[in-house]
């Protein structure tokens, strides 16, 4: 049975929870969570023209999956940093959950993630620049944190038709 492809929006309580990690014995589930997930985000993409990653708490599916389909879909089950640089940047970031809205924000301009794939093999990457920044956002929304939470001072909201600001790289 397909699950909601509906994203939660700003607001929604369901995204500052903690989603919980994925047991080996639920694996029959990911994927129609993955199919809910990638029908949400090409829905998101038809409607907003962008949208390259989703996590599954957007959904109202409290578990740590992420999804991202730039090239090629990837699931990212259970993933953690297992290292993040001391170098940071700042950036106008987008979210899915509040579409018309940018937030600047810091990301660590480059990180290591650990997670397990959709076949359940362990994989690590070593991410820089866009990517980085990427996966730390949908990463947060494992944690119930939005980047509303991570915004650099009072003054750093934008309205999504500004996209000529600098920084705004989507």
């Amino acid at each position: 049975m397909p699950l909601s492809t509906q994203i939660l929006l700003l607001g929604d309580s369901r995204l500052y929870q903690v989603s919980e990690e994925v047991k080996k014995k639920d694996t029959d589930q990911i994927s129609t969570i993955v199919a809910s997930l990638h029908d949400a985000l090409m829905n998101f993409r038809r409607q907003y023209g962008r949208g390259r990653a989703i996590a599954a708490p957007q959904l109202g599916i409290m578990k740590r999956i992420m999804y991202m389909c730039i090239d090629t879909p990837t699931v990212f089950i259970n993933p953690s940093f297992t290292w993040k640089s001391s170098e940071m940047y700042e950036l106008w970031d987008d979210c899915m959950s509040f579409p018309e809205l940018l937030v600047k924000v810091k990301r660590h301009k480059a990180c290591r993630l650990s997670f397990y794939d959709q076949s359940w093999h362990k994989q690590e990457w070593d991410l820089t620049g866009d990517l980085s920044e990427l996966l730390q956002h949908e990463y947060d929304h494992l944690d119930g944190i939005l980047a509303t939470m991570r915004a650099i001072d009072g003054r750093s909201f934008a309205l999504a038709s500004q996209k000529h600001l600098v920084g705004f790289t989507r």
